[in-house]
């Protein structure tokens, strides 16, 4: 991956992508085979020889160095994945003690205190002292998944006399605990130690921020501190932070949002699980409702807009599919708008396999995607004026401003073929769609900016000028 990115860069940068998001680029439990977030050692970036692969699922840590550098060279910035919640894969066993724990109400014990052995020691032998000589053990973790004296069974445990963090999601009365060992973030040595990393994280790799897995099963005030720490460090570098708060309560989501005092977005789940509803519903579907209780509406500065993601797609653990006929609608609504930070969906772009045998593949939507990454990098200026008058057919038109004159038009319909007259505020203007539906079908404004704009039935059309 790391030689295709590589390789990629330029032409990112030339069909408008601003950033990309790469995943975990250290070593995980799984080796060479192992996405990233089954956290092993984050400072094995693809260089020592553990977990019986040296490279990671990626590549090696030279080829990684290369693909940020090719990036940069061409003006990319690059956000890096990571996992803080957890670690797996320990290298040994420690004896606790430990309290199993209810797990659909994690605040309520199931048994007493007893003596169990559990894989909590983590002696990276590959990389030894190099980097950092810190070495996690049961003292590090609030809680595990696994009894090693009894491997099958399917019970969470709380580890030597500890409690769960306050600040995170009430579900399951308390989700401070995800999967594998959980970070105890509360202990000062780990904490220590995670700020540490990541001043070297960003030192060796020179990434542009963060993408934050899981920020719902961790303290609000940990991140809080990390990124003031970390920003501190390099002198009050921006150092863009996006969490992964999984949650269709936009309240929720703004809790979060208070509670890290504007370090960091959030990805807007809700408005994906709004494109899902969209595209399962087609005409029954209220596009006018399409922005109705989502993070873009409530504060657009902090939302990070996207379609699907590496979760969503069908076969992965946040199952949630968008229709493929509705994603090019889904797009525009998160490319062509003033709100938001977009997110383009690598699998969406290029396309991809199923990750289940039987489940469709993933097609490609390039076309209309590079349609309209030049509608945004040419004609995504200026105001913004929606129509959202019609529950099958809505329109906003972008007035351009001096330096980039020329409106643009989107209308969209999840039913029959749309209409809608608008004001372009451009007069006796000439408009073309971008999308090809129309072929070279042109449309002129009168004297006053207005007209009459047309889409295809269950699709859209980018109408610009000049």
């Amino acid at each position: 991956l790391w030689r295709e990115l590589k390789d990629r860069a330029k032409e990112l940068k030339d069909r408008g992508i601003t950033a990309v998001w790469i995943p975990p680029c250290y070593k995980g439990a799984g080796g060479g085979m192992d996405c990233g977030y089954s956290v092993y050692d984050v400072f094995d970036l693809g260089e020592f020889d553990q977990k019986n692969s040296t490279r990671t699922k990626y590549g090696t840590r030279a080829e990684l160095h290369e693909a940020i550098q090719a990036c940069h060279d061409v003006g990319l910035q690059v956000y890096a994945d990571v996992v803080l919640n957890h670690r797996q894969g320990a290298d040994e066993q420690e004896e606790v003690t430990a309290i199993e724990i209810d797990k659909n109400d994690r605040n309520i014990p199931a048994s007493a205190p007893y003596q169990m052995h559990a894989w909590t020691k983590f002696t990276y032998s590959g990389r030894g002292d190099q980097y950092s000589s810190f070495k996690w053990n049961a003292t590090c973790f609030t809680a595990t998944d696994t009894n090693a004296d009894a491997p099958n069974e399917d019970k969470l445990y709380l580890l030597n006399n500890k409690s769960f963090a306050g600040d995170v999601s009430p579900e399951f009365g308390n989700f401070d605990y995800l999967m594998g060992c959980d970070v105890d973030v509360n202990n000062e040595a780990v904490r220590e130690e995670l700020f540490y990393w990541g001043r070297w994280f960003v030192d060796v790799t020179h990434v542009d921020g963060f993408r934050l897995d899981a920020v719902k099963h961790i303290p609000a005030s940990f991140y809080k501190d990390f990124f003031n720490h970390i920003r501190t460090h390099f002198g009050g570098r921006e150092l863009l932070g996006v969490g992964e708060y999984w949650s269709g309560d936009v309240a929720e989501l703004q809790k979060y949002l208070g509670e890290t005092e504007g370090v960091m977005k959030l990805f807007d789940a809700p408005l994906h699980f709004n494109f899902m509803a969209a595209s399962k519903g087609g005409a029954t579907y209220d596009l006018m409702k399409i922005f109705d209780c989502t993070l873009t509406k409530a504060d657009s500065l902090a939302s990070v807009t996207f379609v699907e993601n590496h979760d969503t797609q069908q076969g992965q653990s946040l199952e949630s599919p968008v229709d493929d006929w509705f994603k090019p609608l889904a797009y525009a609504l998160i490319l062509l708008r003033r709100e938001g930070y977009p997110c383009i969906f690598d699998a969406d772009y290029y396309g991809s396999e199923p990750v289940r045998a039987g489940d469709p593949t993933m097609v490609s939507h390039r076309v209309l995607i590079d349609a309209m990454l030049v509608a945004r990098t040419r004609w995504h200026y200026g105001d913004q004026h929606d129509y959202f008058d019609h529950p099958n057919c809505i329109a906003w038109v972008r007035t351009g401003n001096e330096e980039h004159p020329g409106s643009m038009v989107v209308v969209m319909s999840n039913g029959e073929a749309g209409k809608k007259r608008v004001n372009t505020f451009s007069k006796n203007g000439v408009f073309k769609d971008l999308t090809g539906h129309h072929g070279d079908t042109e449309i002129k404004t009168d004297g006053e900016g207005w007209a009459s704009f047309d889409c295809p039935a269950g699709k859209l059309s980018v109408w610009v000028q000049g």
